[in-house]
């Protein structure tokens, strides 16, 4: 990914700095008006999409969708949408099929988009001027910003589900998803309840705390974050300093930064003071994949088994 951020969630949310703070989507509420015939599993149209940044009125099945977020593209694809998808944003890496082009939600080029002839834009975040230009030439557009909650990950990709006619397909993957979790989190038990990590979003230090997604993901196996007590740590992504760090000495850290900023086990076990840190001396440094770790679609469950495993090694180890 472009940047020395990788993370969607920071992009989304760089107006205040880095902070994830959007308003989380509404629930996947739909109204089918009567006499309507089914498209897709489930589905009926006109479909009315109610969330927390206004009603979203799909008048038939979707043919040509745009999509300018990542996560949403995942999302797309893993409802069985991806037929549907003529064009995804420059970010768009997964899967590897997805039609990647060069259009981009934070510096939006209206007429490349409508190039497309979409029938629906879906968008994470977007610049106020992409949002009433698609507006003015009449296009479709549903937002669904960065999410704060697992919850928040159901709804949308339900939502999508739903205004895409793959309602059933959409319901399995949650159920699926859901399934998932509940066995990575009675594996561990209460065993990880008490050990300490630190999640790295880029080489200098910017990090997530437990009120954010990533956060959350933590928590689900009883993980405790040493940037909850940091200086910052109200805007959901506090900057650490290594002294600080050091201090906490985690007994795990998790790099998201191996891709943008080249970060691995050997490189953390070279900074200066870090062969000190619990997680450096006992092979606690785990190296993530910065898109997997940075998308709150349904590869989040991939990033939960990763730290989940990194959690019963350690364990393991320590006898």
């Amino acid at each position: 990914m472009k940047g020395r951020i990788p993370l969607l969630f920071m992009l989304c949310a760089l107006c205040v700095l880095c902070a994830l703070v959007f308003a989380a989507c509404g629930g996947a509420t739909t109204e089918a008006e009567e006499g309507t015939s089914p498209a897709g599993s489930g589905a009926e149209f006109p479909v009315t999409i109610d969330t927390d940044l206004g009603r979203v009125e799909i008048p038939q099945r979707p043919e040509r969708l745009v999509s300018l977020s990542p996560t949403a593209t995942e999302m797309l694809y893993a409802v069985g949408a991806g037929d549907q998808v003529v064009a995804v944003d420059d970010q768009s890496n997964y899967p590897a099929d997805a039609p990647t082009t060069e259009l981009s939600e934070f510096e939006p080029n209206v007429e490349a988009i409508a190039s497309y002839d979409p029938d629906l834009v879906v968008i994470s975040g977007g610049t106020p001027e992409l949002k009433r230009a698609l507006g003015r030439i009449d296009i479709p557009m549903l937002q669904q910003p960065a999410a704060t909650t697992i919850d928040d990950t159901y709804a949308q990709i339900e939502q999508l589900g739903a205004v895409t006619g793959n309602v059933a397909e959409a319901e399995a993957v949650v159920a699926d998803m859901q399934e998932r979790i509940d066995e990575l989190v009675s594996g561990i038990g209460d065993e990880a309840r008490g050990l300490t990590y630190y999640h790295e979003l880029d080489d200098t230090y910017f990090t997530a705390t437990s009120e954010t997604f990533i956060g959350q993901v933590y928590s689900f196996l009883g993980l405790e974050n040493i940037a909850d007590e940091a200086k910052g740590s109200g805007t959901g992504y506090p900057q650490l300093s290594a002294e600080y760090i050091v201090e906490a000495d985690p007994d795990l850290v998790f790099l998201a930064d191996t891709k943008c900023c080249g970060q691995s086990a050997e490189t953390v076990a070279s900074r200066p003071g870090w062969d000190q840190i619990a997680a450096v001396r006992e092979g606690g440094v785990v190296q993530l994949d910065d898109d997997i770790a940075s998308r709150w679609g349904p590869r989040v469950v991939d990033f939960l088994e990763v730290v989940a495993d990194a959690v019963e090694k350690l364990l393991s180890a320590r006898g």
